[in-house]
């Protein structure tokens, strides 16, 4: 029997199917691949860094805090940006932004020299850029895939970022502990300027035509759209509440408990690398599997997120540490995708980039505050009821959201109803465009 040779005598068995089959959609995940490599080996890298030069848990917290505040700061802005020029622009600048500042970063910590508050700046300048990345990234997604594609391809990129986080954390795991935190931070740099390299050669149509006017006015509107629905506004609530608990239990205390408890960077890399190995196997099961009530299934996940910090919290030994903070990391991949695939059915494609950075500044908004409050708390009262206590937190809100009517009961929208939307919001904005 003959095998189908697909355009260029390619075999079709072989040829890329579903989301996949779009080059921007692969350029999209290989840009985004990239950056997680690097993100994730900073992510081990910095805590070190700020502990080598003599900092303690409540200096990585103001580090920390420095890049959220910043990024917090030129959300919105970045929002009316992406939704102006091409979303790609926006990000490359973004990338080769964060690229410079990092790299700076490594230069101080590799010559001896970094001191609070020079590590504090660069990681404020690069959260500056991240202000206009995180908007944009959230409406570049839809426009690489056809609507009936894009609950698959939220998940491939979610999967594809998570083995890209696996990576990045044992190799910042083993980097810093065999050459130190600023070759973790060289590493970083490098893979923003390659991942600006290759999101330049995406090929993206035009945004539907805009009424264009002030920013302020702009901001409005979407503020409007996000207030309008009180599925999104609780959630993102919500989202903020956990987000300032996980980032300030986990990412700050935790690299604590490592060096303290847990013999240092190599069993905090091990434990990075089994949340991104859970957040793997919670991607791999949304390509597959599409929940009809996209928020119910979201919202059932988050009290995952409590589990690594009542781990840390006894504290256990590392592999059962790891072993919960696989399970958070499949509880986040799996809220993520669903959200996501919410947001980018139920609002209009020329607003998505100004509804989303509304998005980002709710779930963000409280990080700086849990970064900058973790070390404190801990010494007030204790690392064990400090984090016990967040996860509590974590888990109560859960129920809390659980019982607004709209998040039990939204449903996914059919590809013909996507697509009927988009048309009507093209049509509105071509007649309100100047010289329409």
């Amino acid at each position: 029997m003959k095998r189908l040779r697909a355009p260029g005598g390619r075999l079709s068995w072989l040829a890329p199917r579903g989301a996949l089959a779009s080059q921007n959609f692969r350029l999209l995940v290989a840009c985004d691949v990239t950056s997680m490599t690097g993100t994730w080996m900073a992510t081990v890298a910095v805590p070190f860094a700020v502990l080598r030069a003599g900092g303690s848990a409540s200096d990585i917290g103001f580090v920390s805090a420095s890049g959220m505040v910043a990024t917090i700061t030129f959300l919105l802005f970045g929002g009316v940006i992406a939704d102006r020029i091409p979303r790609q622009r926006v990000m490359v600048a973004a990338n080769l932004s964060q690229a410079t500042t990092q790299a700076a970063f490594a230069v101080l910590v590799l010559t001896g020299e970094a001191r609070l508050w020079e590590m504090m700046a660069l990681t404020a300048a690069r959260g500056c850029a991240n202000g206009f990345y995180l908007p944009a990234a959230q409406g570049l997604l839809p426009q690489t895939v056809a609507a009936d594609q894009l609950s698959s391809a939220n998940a491939i990129a979610r999967m594809s970022l998570n083995a890209a986080q696996i990576a990045g954390a044992a190799l910042g795991g083993a980097v810093v502990g065999l050459v130190g935190p600023g070759w973790g931070l060289v590493a970083d740099a490098s893979s923003y300027a390659l991942a600006a390299t290759l999101r330049a050669g995406m090929r993206l149509g035009a945004l539907p035509p805009a009424r264009r006017s002030s920013i302020g006015s702009e901001l409005r509107d979407g503020w409007r759209e996000f207030t309008s629905r009180r599925w999104l506004w609780s959630l993102v609530v919500q989202l903020g509440l956990v987000n300032a608990i996980f980032v300030g239990g986990f990412m700050v205390l935790g690299p604590v408990i490592a060096d303290h408890r847990l013999g240092g960077a190599a069993s905090w890399g091990l434990v990075l690398a089994a949340y991104s190995s859970g957040a793997v196997a919670g991607a791999a099961v949304m390509v597959r599997y599409r929940s009809a009530r996209l928020l119910l299934t979201a919202s059932l996940v988050v009290p995952a997120m409590a589990l690594p910090l009542l781990a840390l919290a006894v504290p256990l030994d590392t592999g059962l540490i790891a072993a919960a903070a696989l399970l958070a990391g499949a509880g986040s991949t799996m809220f993520d995708v669903n959200w996501n695939t919410a947001i980018q059915q139920q609002i209009p494609t020329e607003l998505l980039s100004r509804v989303s950075s509304y998005d980002s500044l709710g779930s963000y908004a409280l990080g700086p505050l849990g970064t900058t409050l973790a070390g404190p708390a801990a010494l007030l009262f204790g690392l064990t009821a400090t984090l016990a206590g967040g996860g509590i937190l974590i888990v109560a809100s859960s129920v809390c959201v659980l019982c607004v009517a709209e998040v039990r009961h939204l449903t996914r929208r059919p590809p013909s109803a996507i697509q009927i939307k988009d048309a009507q919001a093209r049509e509105a904005s071509a007649e309100s465009a100047p010289g329409s």
